[in-house]
């Protein structure tokens, strides 16, 4: 197996043209865009973390145009309830029957803004859609779209009226990014409104149809056993290393391996290397690491902590 041949090829020339068009209303972000992407092509779903105002919500709907995506979002604030979220069951006096009025998650990208804003419960509606693809409202199940793609955002912890996710939430996200600032030239553009006028310029790349035929394409990228073996030693480090109370899970390792696969893809080969896996580590394990009491009170740090278990594993031939 090597590099991608026709069809192929052709299709990974066309996500770099998915890219170009994205940096058009998301100017200078281009490392941020790709991991999207490749999230994306992996099946998974996306945490931005991030202050408000930096283009959040832009790059959700620069998606939805881009694949021609159906695209609904949904303010999450105290108030919303998940029947807000999955949908619930009305009365029809002319039919004498329950019917079901479906939810704002019945969409192919739904962006949930700020959802550490709203109540826990509320939060836990989208555990089953993100993990199933479907919801279930009075014990009947509804399939969701295809494709479908969560792209939640959150602000920082400590902004006023949020609350942190818990573990098992944030655990269904394959990754966790954060946009931050624009550099100088981006926030020009920004302020001269070339970028409002570039998202009315985006053009359609692939179909929802092509994009699930390319995410069928990225599972069928191969994983030498060195290279996963590779990947189980990081995944074990987590588990064992002394300032980490809470490693990474098996989800955690399946969705390195998406995204491992991905980035592999995206860059035009059939197969996975070990820096493959090391270009998406931070963004694919930080928000599934907790520190120990012990690593607080010794003033470890997250990103130190994972640099170090990245560097301490040989990468193998």
């Amino acid at each position: 197996m090597g590099k991608l041949t026709g069809w192929d090829r052709t299709c990974r020339q066309e996500m770099e043209t998915m890219v170009d068009e994205l940096n058009k209303v998301i100017a200078g972000k281009d490392s941020v865009i790709r991991q999207v992407i490749c999230a994306l092509l992996a099946g998974g779903h996306v945490l931005l973390e991030d202050v408000p105002g930096v283009g959040k919500t832009t790059l959700a709907l620069g998606i939805s145009r881009i694949l021609a995506l159906d695209y609904r979002r949904l303010q999450f604030t105290p108030d919303v309830m998940p029947s807000d979220v999955t949908g619930f069951m009305l009365y029809n006096r002319k039919t004498n029957e329950f019917e079901f009025k479906p939810g704002a998650v019945m969409t192919n990208l739904f962006l949930a803004d700020e959802i550490n804003r709203t109540s826990s419960r509320t939060q836990s509606a989208l555990l089953e859609a993100m993990e199933e693809e479907a919801v279930t409202v009075d014990s009947v199940t509804y399939p969701l779209p295809k494709p479908f793609f969560v792209l939640a955002t959150e602000n920082p912890v400590g902004s006023a009226g949020t609350q942190r996710l818990p573990e098992s939430q944030l655990d269904r996200f394959m990754i966790r990014i954060s946009m931050g600032y624009p550099d100088p030239e981006s926030e020009l553009l920004i302020y001269r409104g070339r970028q409002r006028e570039a998202m009315e310029r985006v053009q359609r790349v692939f179909s929802g149809e092509e994009f699930v035929h390319l995410q069928t394409q990225v599972a069928q990228v191969e994983m030498k056993e060195n290279v996963g073996r590779y990947l189980v030693k990081l995944v074990q480090k987590t588990r064992k290393h002394e300032d980490i109370e809470l490693g990474i899970s098996p989800r955690g390792g399946l969705a390195l391996v998406g995204m491992a696969k991905a980035f592999a893809f995206l860059h035009g080969r059939t197969y996975v290397v070990p820096e493959d896996i090391a270009d998406v580590w931070d963004a694919t394990v930080a928000h599934r690491i907790v520190l120990s009491r012990k690593g607080k009170m010794n003033g470890a740090v997250l990103e130190d902590v994972l640099a170090e278990i990245l560097k301490s594993v040989p990468m193998p031939e």
